[in-house]
């Protein structure tokens, strides 16, 4: 796990809980600046509107999985509501096991609770080795663990994280059950709008857009800023907008930073042909990945392209 360090200390820090989630392992990689208090929420809109309420500093949520795609929840809730911004992310290797009460067999297993997610992420194990066990759904993959370690519950078994069998005591059934074992989810800390990030020249800007209208070739238009400028998107996902059926807006993480000449001017281009631009903020890559800068649109190009540019308006050769 590889997190960023340059967000300023904060005292508060929301996150999915219970602790011995992938979220809770996520905050503890963000390192010494993620310590203070931590509060744990129910569900992503819950720790989002306890950020927007100014009832935590920040939280930590999930953004994107490689098995599964983009987390809808996160996605939906940023793209909506008062802005927030992203100031750094972390990639958490996810590992599965299936957890149970001390005492119990795999055999006895009928019924396994974890959250959605992560049963996406196991269920072709699951299909091969207990096939005739039902999906009971949970608010996390640690309190499928905590509440076996409270009683009887309507499932046998759960997936979780390693970690959380260990914290609530339970017996591990099988190990490494994940049907993709190079799976990695990746997450991002919010915090409400101020100074952004300085660039580091390994950074990423995630953004959302909205279409004026819906029109042929209007995905087109909006990915143009981008390539005509030589920037790499990292994501591209189309979101809902819930406002009328065929009404969809457009996330997307793309490579650099809102301060270089490229990104912005990108930016710019996106701001007058869009209805709206969120901007999510620019921030460091956890894997350090620095971008590759194509020949001409590099913050020099641009700057001697602006000079012409004025000399032209001005009358100066």
């Amino acid at each position: 796990m590889t997190a960023s360090t340059s967000l300023t200390p904060t005292k508060r820090f929301g996150f999915l809980g219970p602790e011995g989630t992938f979220t809770s392992m996520a905050l503890d990689a963000w390192g010494p600046s993620a310590q203070g208090e931590r509060v744990t929420f129910g569900s992503v809109d819950a720790a989002l509107t306890a950020l927007r309420a100014g009832s935590i500093d920040a939280a930590m949520v999930p953004i994107e999985n490689s098995v599964e795609g983009g987390v809808s929840a996160t996605l939906d809730a940023l793209a909506s509501g008062d802005p927030l911004v992203v100031v750094g992310e972390v990639l958490v290797p996810v590992t599965f096991v299936l957890a149970a009460a001390p005492g119990t067999t795999r055999d006895a297993v009928r019924a396994v609770g974890t959250h959605s997610h992560a049963w996406a992420q196991v269920r072709g194990w699951i299909g091969e080795n207990i096939p005739d066990a039902v999906y009971v759904p949970t608010l996390s993959t640690a309190s499928a663990a905590e509440a076996l370690e409270q009683g009887p519950q309507p499932f046998d078994a759960a997936v979780c994280a390693p970690a959380a069998a260990r914290l609530h005591g339970l017996e591990v059934l099988a190990e490494g059950i994940g049907d993709m074992q190079a799976a990695v989810t990746r997450f991002v800390l919010v915090a409400r709008p101020g100074v952004v990030p300085e660039r580091t020249g390994a950074d990423k800007t995630t953004v959302v857009l909205f279409q004026r209208d819906d029109h042929a070739g209007g995905l087109l238009a909006l990915l143009e800023q981008f390539a005509a400028r030589g920037i790499n998107m990292t994501r591209l996902e189309s979101r809902p907008t819930k406002e009328s059926m065929g009404s969809y807006c457009f996330s997307i993480d793309l490579e650099g930073h809102v301060l270089d000449e490229r990104v912005g001017e990108a930016l710019m281009g996106l701001k007058r042909i869009c209805s709206e631009v969120r901007f999510l903020g620019s921030y460091p890559r956890a894997d350090q990945q620095r971008a590759t800068i194509a020949p001409l649109t590099a913050d020099d190009d641009f700057s001697a392209a602006r000079e012409w540019l004025t000399g032209l308006r001005t009358g100066r050769p």
